[in-house]
């Protein structure tokens, strides 16, 4: 078959200039052991495919109408679960929707947007797609998140916490003090795996999540997604939350490009999750376990793991080669991810698996270090 040839001519300049978002890598294999991607080990909520089972058996007929355009019961039982205003809710076809309307609604002024250098890689392509000026603050020599090296005129700052792919955690404390010393600017919490750093002092669970401080203030706008912590990474549905003003923002914006971005499956889905909090937690917890287990196994073998506080570890083998780690792991039909960039190309980001998947991870690893020590004799 021959090489198919993309003619350009009928491109805008913009669609030619783009370089798009890569995403991680989605293999067909068989007996694969796919860590590199986040998604959670465990099924959702046995109550989501019973809400879209309900829908499908009982409505079927409606799936011919428009869904709600505001997914009014969706945004209802997230504004109940944080104690919000509906008006202080927005829901979108996934969180990485819900943040191009974002760089949308906030970001197309004349001073930069403000972000770490090493995060999310789609907030670059983002700033392109938009053309929002993107000034990149460099992450301390831990990785760390220093937020007095913001302290400069911006239009927004946008940080994910936990940060990707190092999984570090910013401080609410550190939030507090962005927001204080950025009054008229947006700023946006990506908080994609926050739901695995709710940490417990005793028998008190300590909030770390942003949406605690909305009230607060009228220019953080917190974005989270239902694909990490709730297991439905196949449904898409993300959310933002913020002051009503925000809200009204993205809900214009939105009504702007798509008016009805959640269909009827993935709001009663997405509401039937929200609704399980026994199921959710339960969950949550043991990825939380698990991550604490493969953190002192990856230890045990010398690598350096940093802090994380996601549903992935950021772990440096004790040689520094991770590219050949991840082309040796590849073989045996095991897949993590390898960042090829300046500062973070010695480490792998791996998402935490089940306990099974976890142990083949580290049984291969073993099997590798025992063969590079034969080959050294």
């Amino acid at each position: 078959m021959s090489e198919l040839k993309i003619d350009t001519r009928l491109w805008s300049s913009k669609a030619r200039n783009l370089s798009p978002y890569v995403p991680g890598e989605q293999p067909k294999h068989d007996n694969l052991c796919k860590l590199n991607t986040n998604e959670n080990p465990f099924p959702p909520s046995p109550k989501v495919g019973e809400a879209i089972a309900k829908v499908l058996e009982q409505q079927a007929s409606d799936l011919r109408l428009y869904p709600a355009p505001e997914s009014d019961d969706l945004r209802g039982a997230l504004a109940k679960i944080y104690d919000l205003d509906t008006s202080q809710v927005f829901v979108g076809n996934g969180s990485d929707e819900v943040l191009a309307l974002v760089f949308a609604s906030f970001f197309l002024k004349e001073r930069p947007l403000l972000a770490p250098d090493i995060s999310y890689s789609f907030y670059p392509v983002y700033a392109q797609t938009f053309g929002v000026h993107l000034v990149k603050i460099p992450l301390e020599e831990d990785f760390s998140i220093d937020p007095d090296a913001y302290r400069q005129p911006c239009s927004g700052i946008i940080i994910a916490n936990p940060n990707a792919p190092t999984g570090l955690l910013l401080s609410l404390a550190d939030i507090r003090k962005l927001a204080s010393e950025h009054t008229n600017a947006v700023i946006v919490i990506d908080e994609a795996y926050i739901d695995f750093a709710m940490t417990k002092e005793g028998d008190k669970e300590t909030q770390v999540s942003a949406v605690s401080l909305i009230n607060e203030y009228d220019n953080i706008l917190v974005t989270q997604t239902f694909s990490k912590s709730r297991s439905l990474a196949g449904l898409r549905v993300g959310m933002a939350f913020g002051s009503a003003s925000l809200i009204e923002a993205l809900t214009r914006m939105k009504n702007s490009f798509n008016s009805f971005p959640l269909d009827k499956l993935a709001q009663a889905g997405a509401t039937a999750s929200v609704l399980d909090t026994d199921y959710f937690e339960q969950m949550r917890e043991q990825v939380i376990d698990l991550r604490q287990s493969l953190t002192a196994e990856l230890t045990t073998l010398d690598y350096n793991v940093l802090p994380s506080h996601a549903n992935f570890v950021f772990a440096r083998p004790k040689e520094g080669n991770a590219s050949a780690v991840a082309s040796a792991l590849r073989e045996q039909g095991i897949i993590v991810r390898h960042f090829n960039k300046p500062r973070i190309n010695e480490y792998l980001r791996i998402t935490v698996g089940t306990a099974e998947q976890n142990q083949r991870l580290i049984t291969a690893l073993k099997a590798l270090e025992a063969n590079a020590e034969v080959a050294t004799i």
